[in-house]
């Protein structure tokens, strides 16, 4: 297998079939978007803070990082480990993965994550307090959506700085130069600062597959606003795998 056919999230030793590839990216997105989701819905802001019961903010961004770091060890070495279509496209636009295989990750990963939104969803069916628009809380987006009330181009800004900041990482750590076996340490750290810069802005999407599994389920302003966290970090994405090579790959090996 080439460089450029070698989906290099994480180096993959065998050759999976591309069933197993894809099965990969649906669970591993399953898993990144139960955890954070569920946190956010669940636990964030549990029992309104009474008895600091709820983890809050920071246990949101903690929750991102772990779910990508223990799929990406898990099934990271069958599939790459993306679990992300912006990954996918960053990593295609870098030359790291083969542009006939982009359709088949993003569907993927939309049918794990909105797998993933409609367990939490049966989940909190069993709630005294059910209500569907709790997802609206999970949502994306700016205004109504931005735990912080944030304009347009706030969310705008940070979506796209901060996923092309995440592809830099993975682009860094999954290179020839870097540390073997370290490299989802590594992004599930990365994800976990980003999202606690970006939680209050935005609600910290970095994944389209993360944003259209809450959206669907989010309401009006979700489904109406889901677009710019589907566009923007696919932008930060494109920006950091054409820009990647010229800024590093004429270093010395």
């Amino acid at each position: 297998m080439s460089t450029t056919d070698a989906p290099a999230v994480i180096p993959i030793e065998s050759d999976p079939s591309t069933a197993a590839r894809l099965g990969a990216e649906i669970v591993g997105t399953f898993v990144l978007v139960f955890g954070v989701i569920g946190t956010a819905i669940y636990a964030a802001g549990f029992a309104g803070g009474e008895g600091n019961l709820n983890v809050g903010f920071l246990g949101v961004a903690i929750a991102l990082g772990l779910s990508v770091l223990v799929s990406a060890y898990a099934f990271g070495p069958i599939s790459g480990g993306h679990f992300n279509p912006a990954v996918t496209l960053g990593l295609a636009t870098a030359g790291r993965f083969a542009w006939k295989d982009v359709a088949g990750y993003v569907i993927a990963q939309l049918v794990g994550a909105v797998l993933a939104s409609t367990v939490l969803l049966a989940i909190l069916a069993g709630s005294k307090d059910f209500e569907v628009l709790w997802f609206r809380g999970a949502s994306t987006g700016w205004g109504v959506l931005s735990p912080g009330g944030y304009s347009f181009l706030s969310v705008l800004i940070v979506e796209v700085v901060a996923t092309a900041v995440f592809l830099f990482v993975i682009l860094g750590v999954t290179s020839s130069r870097a540390a073997v076996g370290f490299a989802p340490l590594a992004i599930g750290f990365t994800l976990t600062l980003l999202a606690l810069v970006a939680i209050p802005v935005s609600n910290a999407s970095f994944n389209p597959a993360r944003s259209i599994a809450t959206a669907i389920y989010g309401g009006p302003e979700a489904l109406g606003q889901v677009w710019l966290s589907i566009l923007a970090p696919i932008v930060g994405a494109v920006i950091a795998g054409v820009s990647f090579k010229f800024i590093f790959d004429g270093t010395k090996k």
